[in-house]
């Protein structure tokens, strides 16, 4: 199976665990020049720009260590040309979080660090 398809069925996982949390999925895979944003959610007044990241073990480190300050740059820059093209300019509370799955998909261990950056 190539990374792109792993990546997809990781962000499928991700997103009916989030959903289980009460998060709606408002959009998965936004895409700009700049980038990609994996899922974007509403919950409790808050859009939600939310990174997925997927290890099948630790040999590279946890998935959540996998974001970086130069991939939270980039996700805030495709999260500011989304919320100017959604014309969401009035909106307040936005916030960004991470989802790490560790291990085989059909059995992961589920990481949610809220406000991660």
């Amino acid at each position: 199976m190539n990374k792109r398809k792993i990546g997809g069925e990781a962000e499928e996982v991700a997103a009916k665990y989030l959903e289980s949390k009460g998060y709606k999925i408002v959009e998965k895979n936004y895409n700009c020049s700049f980038g990609e944003i994996d899922i974007i959610a509403r919950k409790d007044g808050f859009f939600i720009f939310i990174e997925v990241k997927y290890r099948r073990d630790l040999s590279y480190g946890y998935p959540v260590e996998a974001v970086t300050y130069s991939k939270q740059k980039v996700i805030r820059k495709v999260a500011t040309l989304y919320i100017k093209h959604k014309n969401l300019i009035f909106e307040k509370n936005f916030r960004f979080d991470v989802v790490g799955i560790l291990g085989e998909l059909e059995f992961p261990t589920i990481s949610l660090i809220e406000n991660a950056f």
